[in-house]
């Protein structure tokens, strides 16, 4: 059975204990958290205590921050890792999974102008090189792990499909680092999605989900049935979390999406 998870930003409620609340009766099993920068996350720790004792689920962090690992300035790069690697510890003493994060987002893309970053190919491979052997050793220490998300060539010059991320990931050589993988930013990078997943699916550790326009699942055209059918062939045993857009009212936006992916579910269970 696929689990699914929210994010927390997308949930209504001024509490995780209320978002929570509603989540269940939507049909999720879990929040998955931001992490924001300033160490925003590890400044909520009594906050998260407090949600985990009361019985929320929390396996996951998605990083929302304006720099990453990836970054041209090395005081970025090392505050990004230094964040992240928060972030992680964090989740480790929640008891969760792991946590997310791009290479950088809208830092260059060489499909807009001036299309040439100022760093070549090898020297953006080092530079990321070096980034997930820290995380990776960080979450290896946490018993967690650091997922990569690629994403499209418009947010991002460097880790736009999954088998680029594998590829970083083969030669860092570290189990706990895998694959983050986005529906949307597949739809927009992968020749065929589906085949992309199922070449993944060793290195994946973490998928969201968000239709080919960006709002929630059942709103574009991406092919649910396909997509879940590969995930449950290939046995990913891990969560579903919605990172979207919400087209419609918000609450009901969110709420539908369990029900939506049940449906297209070929074991009918997806959100049961």
């Amino acid at each position: 059975m696929l689990k699914l998870s929210a994010q927390e930003q997308l949930l209504p409620g001024d509490t995780l204990q209320q978002k929570w609340e509603f989540a269940q009766r939507a049909g999720y099993h879990a929040i998955e958290l931001r992490g924001r920068a300033d160490f925003a996350l590890r400044g909520r720790l009594p906050e998260l205590r407090q949600a985990l004792r009361d019985g929320v689920v929390m396996p996951t962090v998605c990083v929302e921050m304006l720099h990453f690992f990836g970054a041209f300035d090395a005081d970025l790069r090392a505050d990004a890792i230094a964040q992240m690697k928060s972030q992680l510890s964090v989740i480790g003493e929640l008891g969760g999974l792991g946590a997310m994060s791009p290479a950088s987002y809208g830092m260059f893309s060489r499909r807009l102008p001036p299309f040439e970053p100022p760093r070549s190919e090898a020297e953006d491979r080092q530079v990321l090189l070096d980034g997930l052997r820290q995380l990776g050793e960080h979450a290896a220490a946490e018993g967690v792990t650091f997922y990569l998300e690629p994403l499209n060539r418009y947010e991002d010059h460097m880790v736009n499909r999954l088998d680029q991320a594998i590829d970083l990931i083969r030669e860092v050589g570290l189990d706990s680092v895998r694959v983050g993988a986005d529906t949307y930013h597949m739809n927009i990078e992968e020749d065929d999605p589906i085949a992309a997943l199922h070449a993944a699916a060793p290195y994946i550790g973490h998928v969201q989900v968000s239709e080919s326009n960006r709002f929630q699942p059942g709103t574009g055209h991406i092919d649910w049935p396909a997509v879940l059918g590969v995930l449950e062939a290939d046995g990913y045993p891990h969560y579903l979390a919605l990172e979207s857009r919400l087209r419609g009212e918000p609450a009901e936006a969110v709420a539908s999406v369990p029900a939506f992916l049940r449906r297209m579910s070929t074991t009918g269970q997806a959100g049961a």
